[in-house]
């Protein structure tokens, strides 16, 4: 088997491209293969490079940026999948603009009528998956169905989880609690054939609610900021406390192993990105501000997607009429 060619934005995030490229020449392998794409010049450690003279910053506007920079390394990496010189791409940079460029160059699959980002929660009881994580502010109740559909995919072809639990996140697991959109979203969620749950509150996501918790991506992206700002805070937190006295830094001693075990659990880092589904290629993106251990796990990551066959499953795996619904509520074509 071949490996898997990961087409990496050498010019996406804050760090780039010292991190990216760092990160992409740990990650290379016997299975991945890390293609950069950047300017003419730019040093990369023996990898291949695909030239792109233009950069998107992270303070454009998206659509505007992706068309009106056609040689961006964004947009380049983009085009790598969908003319199969890449398999997946990785990019820290615009998320806005990934989204557009994968929409411009990758185009939706079949029936998709918004792809959506699927984030792993380091939940204590085992992750899961959170799904709508940014890509969508506005949604309609099908969409987030077929958001559903897809977390599903997800959790079973990378979490490992057989007929996984799906939730929608609410303000109470009672039916009657909610906005109009999960209200008629949760109607819709009870009549398909997944192992729907009901809704999940926002307190247990850390605990681990359900396989997989369905959201708008207005309330996902505020969700999983929550939740990385919260793990950081505490964790910063206890490391400043037991360093404060000579007895926390003597009973640190204590639960060095213990503490490093769950931050290495709770870290962002441990999957370097996340998934956009509902694409005929694999796109993962990583966070702005990577270092090169989480642009190294996020082309790891996306290699394993390409592996798991996850785009040709959720083609297999989207009911028919679960993306007639979606399509008749979003008739904009590809």
């Amino acid at each position: 088997m071949r490996p898997v060619r990961v087409a990496v934005d050498a010019l996406g995030g804050d760090r780039a491209p010292g991190e990216i490229v760092a990160g992409a020449l740990a990650a290379r392998s016997d299975h991945v293969t890390p293609v950069l794409v950047g300017p003419a010049g730019l040093d990369t450690g023996g990898l291949e490079l695909i030239e792109a003279t233009e950069e998107i910053g992270m303070d454009e506007k998206p659509a505007e940026a992706v068309r009106g920079k056609p040689d961006s390394s964004l947009v380049v990496a983009c085009r790598a999948v969908a003319d199969g010189r890449a398999d997946a791409v990785v990019s820290a940079g615009n998320t806005g603009a990934m989204l557009a460029a994968g929409l411009l160059e990758i185009r939706r699959l079949p029936g998709v009528a918004r792809p959506a980002i699927a984030v792993v929660i380091p939940a204590l009881r085992g992750p899961s998956v959170l799904i709508d994580a940014g890509a969508n502010a506005d949604a309609r109740p099908e969409h987030l169905v077929q958001s559903a559909h897809m977390g599903a995919v997800f959790a079973e072809e990378i979490l490992g989880k057989a007929n996984p639990e799906v939730r929608l996140l609410s303000i109470g697991e009672e039916d009657e609690k909610g906005n109009q959109l999960t209200l008629e979203a949760l109607a819709l969620l009870r009549e398909t054939d997944l192992n729907f749950g009901g809704n999940a509150e926002g307190r247990e996501l850390l605990r681990g609610a359900t396989d997989v918790v369905v959201c708008d991506g207005f309330t996902g992206n505020v969700t999983l900021k929550l939740l990385e700002g919260t793990i950081k805070t505490l964790l910063d937190a206890l490391r400043d406390e037991i360093s404060a006295t000579p007895r926390g830094k003597l009973g640190g001693l204590l639960i060095r192993p213990a503490a490093r075990r769950l931050r290495s659990r709770l870290d962002p880092d441990t999957y370097g990105g996340a998934y956009l589904l509902g694409l005929r290629g694999l796109v993962v993106i990583a966070h702005g501000n990577s270092s090169r251990i989480a642009i190294a796990n996020a082309i790891r990551y996306a290699a394993t997607g390409v592996e798991h066959g996850i785009v040709d499953r959720l083609t297999e795996r989207l009911p028919a009429k679960v993306v007639a619904s979606a399509r008749s509520s979003d008739p904009k074509p590809n």
